[in-house]
């Protein structure tokens, strides 16, 4: 039995496009993610760590060399205060 040879036409886009959106997905969560691969299966240490990391660079993904923290770091703290209501 012959190929229908106009119907690899339409596969051919269907498999390009798909690949390339592929592709695109995978470049934009790179680039949210600063260069770095996305992140799964966060417990809570991780996004503690990563609230951490925020507070001391500016960025999720950032990491301090330096070995002690800015000045404004003891001041910018995780924890929100409650007003007490009586």
């Amino acid at each position: 039995m012959p190929v229908p040879f106009e119907a690899l036409i339409p596969l051919g886009l269907i498999t390009g496009f798909f690949g390339a959106s592929g592709i695109l997905f995978n470049k934009l969560k790179t680039s949210i993610n600063e260069g770095q691969p996305p992140r799964y299966g966060l417990d809570r240490w991780d996004r503690v760590m990563l609230d951490r990391d925020y507070r001391l660079t500016g960025t999720q993904r950032g990491q301090s060399h330096q070995t002690s923290a800015p000045d404004g770091f003891s001041t910018n703290s995780a924890w929100t205060l409650e007003s007490e209501h009586i």
